[in-house]
């Protein structure tokens, strides 16, 4: 049987696919799917769930571990309440802590039975004797043992999910699922100066990778507010609504690993409990990213080859910089001259656009430099990359010629130019800027030891002083 058929018990916050209550093992499997496991412990090219994924964090790099169960490189003897700690509170069986790469905040949400619905899973996976060839490497003073047991003190170890009473049956499923398995808040919330998710803006959209997570809120301009059910579910489950937007980037992954293998139940069950989460709409914002309908009108002459203005050497040359120049050569081919894209939606219009029309052009850039790879429900979805050192199929653009491109799709098919220079471009592609705590860590560090050290020399010159006194 298909995962993908299987039926949910909707109307149960744990509801889960209507298995026989023995068969952990695919319950397992399902629920490890809608936590999107793979994503993160499963390295490119690498075995499955055998570690090896880096994340690049502000505070040094982090390798995803090994959860087969492999008894000497994995979780092969971790009991189930072992298994439950680290899920739930990011603590090892030795006691260490795991980093909040790993979304422990959040899959505290999850149940007792979920929990061993998943632990069945995992222990019976193909073990995988060997540890990622690349080791966790975090900055001083970052890597100062017991510096995650104060974090975790902070701002981790909640409870298991209960049932909100304001919320129906189905809200409450889609509750579990995006604070919980689906932890969207880890990409689409922001976070705070200590790299916690500041839930004052639940879901409000942030910066991830380069790429721009965007609002999940109900805010009719910001957020979902004006999305159809049926908007939504195509989103989740295929990677696009038409009109409105496409996934890129890790949210591709995201469908492309999880979301599409949800059941219609659970993905309307996100869908419903996203119309509840309170609206917060970006600062300045007065349209949806997706609202401009119609392209400017293009002068052909001053684009296509052989007319009076194009028809020169420099229309050939590769360090050319003219956006319209650039757009009809790499662009044009699939999304048309005027943005409308393919009748049937495989090449999407650039009209009606939410990474076209938004004040964010985050994920415009980052589509045309590393493409769009992506499998969801109703097929693959392929956009070539363009960025230089990337795999491509054209030559690749530098980044004034990325920003050119960028320019001339905001222009013509969005709200107006965007005026990106390439600087711009190097800067949304050098991914997340470090909060100022975390940037300037180093120096606190040192600059609050230096300041105990000069309280504890007052400290003791004054004891000296009050004792020749008495």
């Amino acid at each position: 049987m298909r995962v993908s058929t299987f039926a949910l018990g909707a109307l149960m916050v744990s509801a889960v696919p209507a298995f026989a209550q023995d068969d952990l093992v695919t319950r397992g499997e399902y629920l490890a799917r809608a936590g999107d496991c793979t994503a993160c412990h499963t390295a490119t090219g690498g075995a499955y769930m055998a570690g090896g994924y880096p994340f690049e964090m502000p505070m040094g790099t982090i390798i995803s571990s090994n959860i087969t169960p492999s008894d000497q490189y994995g979780i092969g003897k971790w009991t189930e309440a072992e298994f439950a700690d680290a899920l739930r509170k990011g603590v090892r069986p030795d006691g260490s802590r795991l980093y909040p790469a790993m979304p422990y905040p959040s899959y505290a949400n999850i149940t007792d039975e979920d929990i061993a619905a998943l632990y069945a899973y995992f222990m019976q996976i193909d073990p995988v004797d060997a540890a990622p060839k690349v080791e966790t490497a975090l900055d001083f003073p970052f890597n100062i043992p017991g510096a995650m047991a104060a974090w975790d003190l902070l701002f981790a170890g909640g409870d298991p999910y209960t049932a909100d009473p304001e919320l129906t049956d189905q809200q409450n499923r889609g509750a579990y699922l995006v604070k919980g398995l689906a932890h969207c808040s880890t990409c689409h919330t922001p976070r705070n100066q200590l790299m916690a998710t500041d839930n004052t803006r639940f879901l409000a959209g942030t910066a991830v990778e380069g790429w721009y997570a965007p609002n999940l809120t109900s805010d009719d301009i910001s957020g979902l507010g004006q999305w159809s059910d049926a908007e939504i579910a195509s989103y989740l489950q295929n990677g696009h609504a038409m009109g409105k937007a496409q996934a890129g980037g890790p949210m591709a992954d995201a469908v492309q690993n999880s979301l599409q293998y949800l059941t219609d139940q659970d993905i309307a069950a996100i869908t419903a409990y996203l119309r509840t989460v309170p609206a917060i709409r970006d600062q300045g914002q007065d349209t949806p990213a997706w609202s401009v309908t119609k392209a400017t009108p293009a002068d052909w002459t001053q684009i296509e080859p052989g007319m009076v203005a194009s028809d020169q050497p420099g229309y050939i040359a590769a360090d050319m910089t003219d956006g319209a120049q650039l757009y009809n050569v790499a662009c044009a081919a699939c999304h048309g001259m005027t943005g409308q894209g393919s009748e049937d939606g495989t090449f999407p219009p650039l009209t009606g656009n939410s990474a076209v029309g938004s004040a964010n052009h985050n994920n415009l850039v980052m589509a045309i430099v590393q493409g769009i790879h992506r499998t969801g429900a109703d097929g693959t979805a392929v956009m070539p990359a363009f960025g230089e050192g990337q795999s491509m199929i054209h030559g690749a653009l530098d980044n004034s010629q990325i920003a050119a491109v960028s320019n001339y799709v905001t222009a013509s098919f969005g709200k107006g130019d965007a005026g990106l220079t390439g600087d711009d471009v190097s800067d949304i592609m050098a991914a997340d800027s470090a909060p100022w705590l975390i940037e300037h860590a180093k120096v606190l560090f040192w600059a609050g030891v230096a300041l105990a050290g000069i309280v504890v020399i007052a400290l003791i010159a004054w004891a000296l002083r009050r004792k020749r006194t008495v």
